[in-house]
């Protein structure tokens, strides 16, 4: 049995490292704005691309992978149930991810080049 006071610290802990993680955020958020702002403003401002090829496997491997190792280790411990849930989705998205990067006709056009 743990005492009161516990039991608030343990409540306490993930609140605010929520919050010091929101106010890290916003404050990231915020400076590359600024950053944003001064490049246009001087003219050295260059959009990045960003690789949705490459973003989708890389993507689609990590969860798959994680997707399959909860699915084994939730259906070792709990079974069939409800907790089976938090392996199958991400293995169920890391799949969809993996079959766009397979499917999707403009990677394909990009290989052919």
């Amino acid at each position: 049995m743990t005492s009161n006071s516990a039991q608030i610290v343990m409540a306490v802990i993930p609140i605010v490292g929520i919050v010091i993680g929101g106010i890290i955020i916003f404050f990231y958020l915020l400076w590359h704005h600024h950053e944003i702002k001064l490049q246009i403003k001087t003219g050295t401002y260059s959009p990045s691309k960003f690789d949705l090829k490459t973003f989708s496997l890389l993507v689609g491997l990590l969860l798959t992978g994680t997707g399959t190792i909860l699915t084994l280790f939730f259906l070792l411990m709990a079974g069939l149930g409800y907790a089976l849930l938090g392996g199958l989705i991400p293995l169920v998205i890391g799949l969809c991810m993996l079959t766009f990067y397979k499917v999707n006709p403009d990677f394909k056009e990009s290989n052919a080049n």
